[in-house]
């Protein structure tokens, strides 16, 4: 699916096309084509903000990448990956199975409490 990230810059609604990341022991900024995931140490920029970045007087800017796309081209996945989206979306949710859900007992285990998620064994001596 195409990116729904926007520019990290205030005030920015631009669609981030690539992804900056400071080398801090290098004095380095690194900028490159968008990241797959969000990193909370670094930037995702539209290609206004990431053709005019520039650095700190002594830090030095690495680009992987030379020019950026206006707006991100969409994946020749993007079609199917929506089409599974809705089919998902309108598929009845099933009650979940609680003989199918629940985990496996070890032998000489019994499971003495539940809360949410989390389970309380007593090993049997």
């Amino acid at each position: 699916m195409r990116s729904v990230r926007q520019c990290s810059r205030s005030a920015c609604t631009q669609a981030a096309v690539a992804t900056l990341t400071y080398v801090y022991a290098d004095s380095t900024a690194v900028l490159g084509p968008l990241a797959h995931l969000a990193e909370p140490h670094s930037y995702d920029l539209c290609s206004e903000h990431a053709e005019g970045l520039t650095a700190p007087r002594g830090w030095e800017v690495v680009r992987l990448v030379n020019e950026f796309p206006a707006e991100p081209a969409p994946s020749p996945d993007d079609l199917s990956a929506l089409a599974d989206a809705v089919r998902e979306a309108g598929r009845g949710r099933k009650a979940p199975d609680p003989a199918a859900s629940a985990p496996t007992q070890e032998p000489g285990v019994t499971e003495t409490a539940r809360r949410g998620h989390l389970r309380v064994l007593r090993a049997e001596d």
